[in-house]
This record gives structure tokens, C-alpha cells and sequence, in this order.
């Protein structure tokens, strides 16, 4: 399906929703959390799940997370926003990308590490009890929206907690998570954040 059939989904949740549900959502960065949460936040209580097995190296792994923690105090949000920190499994990373290292960016290895993260998000929501997951990653023109979304879908049937559908590069927010992250001087990566991803694509933010 296209983006735009998941907008509107994202809207027929939005307009109907009880109250206000609380809402775990997978961050890949600060900068790519900005907008997502700025939007979220007006209608769920949001928790920060940050699970980025990928990231390479250790120290950018740190990096990233201390910029996400940063955002986190300094954002200004309708509703409390929280962080769940997961383990730096990094093992695993590489445990679902094996035999696929020579794999261009963008190909089957992302695909691998989208479900990954989504899945640890989906199990985390189900047992935190959290009325819906979803994830920032499609606030980057460089992911393929309609694949994260089919894959969170999957994986909301499969452990029974709502996927929020998503394309939050859509209606300026790609560019308002660029200015966020230029009001509150956030460090911006030059790379998606795995070795792969490094090695072939410098210049990718």
C-alpha cells in the first residue's frame, strides 16, 4: 500500500481514540524522534524504546543515545514523555544480518534490522501493557515507509498490540525534525548507524 493509505489510517486512529492511551514508540535517534514525538505527544502518553542493536561503534551507539536523552529533557510535549532503554545487543545485530554483509543499503540486511527493532518494540509493548507501538524510522526519506509499516502490521497481529501506522516524513515532518534538531543544537548523524551503512553510505542522514 501506498503512504498515503497509511496517513489515513494514522488519522482514523487518531480522531477515534479513548482518552489518552500510552503509546511505546521505537526511536532510532533524537533528531528522527523530534517531530514523531512532537505530534504523538498530543494525544498518547509516549515511552521512548530505545533498541538500536545496529549501531556501530560503541561509541556512536553512546553518542546517540546521550543526544536522544537530551532531546528528551529539553522537548516540549503536551504529555510526559519516557525512555525504556533496552539492552546494546549488538550480537544479535549481527546474528540476523549473517550471510547478508555484501547486501547494498536499502536491500534484504535493512529489511532484517527494521524487524528486528520492530519486533523488540511489539513484545515490549505487549508486556508493558501499552495500547500501541510504533517507530520513528519512517521519518527518513531514505526507508521505505511502506515496508516498515507491513512489517509492524505483521507484527501486531502476531503479538496482539496495536501498530499505530506511520509516515512521519509526510506533511513537513522530515523537515521539522531537521529544524528541532537545529533549535535544540542535536547532534545529527552523517550515516543510518551500522558498519554496513558506514562503509557504503557516508553521507546518508
Amino acid at each position: 500500500m501506498s503512504s498515503s493509505v497509511y496517513l489515513a489510517q494514522q488519522d482514523a486512529v487518531l480522531k477515534n481514540l479513548q482518552g489518552v492511551p500510552r503509546l511505546l514508540l521505537h526511536s532510532c535517534c533524537g533528531p528522527c524522534s523530534s517531530a514523531c514525538l512532537e505530534l504523538l505527544s498530543r494525544y498518547f502518553f509516549v515511552t521512548v524504546f530505545w533498541y538500536n542493536p545496529n549501531l556501530y561503534p560503541d561509541e556512536e551507539y553512546t553518542r546517540r543515545l546521550e543526544t536522544q536523552k537530551k532531546l528528551l529533557k529539553v522537548l516540549q510535549t503536551d504529555h510526559p514523555v519516557s525512555l525504556l532503554e533496552a539492552p546494546y545487543d549488538k550480537e544479535r545485530f549481527y546474528q540476523v544480518c549473517a550471510g547478508l554483509e555484501k547486501e547494498k543499503e536499502g536491500g534484504v540486511r535493512c529489511t532484517q534490522c527494521f524487524f528486528l527493532r520492530l519486533e523488540a518494540c511489539a513484545k515490549a509493548a505487549k508486556e508493558g501493557g501499552f495500547d500501541f507501538f510504533t517507530t520513528t524510522l519512517t521519518v527518513s526519506p531514505h526507508k521505505d515507509a511502506p515496508q516498515i509499516n507491513e512489517l509492524g502490521q505483521a507484527l501486531s497481529r502476531q503479538y496482539d498490540v496495536a501498530f499505530l501506522p506511520c509516515d512521519f516524513k509526510k506533511r513537513n515532518g522530515y523537515q521539522r525534525s531537521i529544524a528541532l534538531s537545529k533549535e535544540y543544537a542535536l547532534y545529527r548523524q552523517t550515516y543510518c548507524g551500522c558498519v554496513f551503512s558506514l562503509r557504503e553510505s557516508p553521507d546518508i542522514t
